[in-house]
């Protein structure tokens, strides 16, 4: 059985496309790491400042294993 993740994140008042763009850095990363089915990056056409991320994968330790892929000075 898959898990799909739902991640929320709302940008500052003018900075959802700059916020979109940092979390689109990311998605090939995810989707490059074992377990990943799918990643989508959405952003709201009325509020860009919304943003989600949704991921599929085949386990919970897939997406657990996958925090190691991603540079952690880049998170800030």
């Amino acid at each position: 059985m898959s898990v799909t993740r739902i991640n929320r994140f709302q940008a500052r008042e003018g900075q959802g496309d700059a916020l979109r763009d940092h979390i689109k850095s990311f998605v090939p990363i995810i989707e490059a790491s074992e377990g990943c089915q799918s990643c989508q990056l959405l952003q709201n056409q009325d509020e860009p400042e919304q943003i989600v991320v949704i991921e599929v994968w085949d386990s919970v330790e897939a997406h657990q294993a996958s925090v190691q892929n991603i540079p952690q000075d880049a998170m800030h």
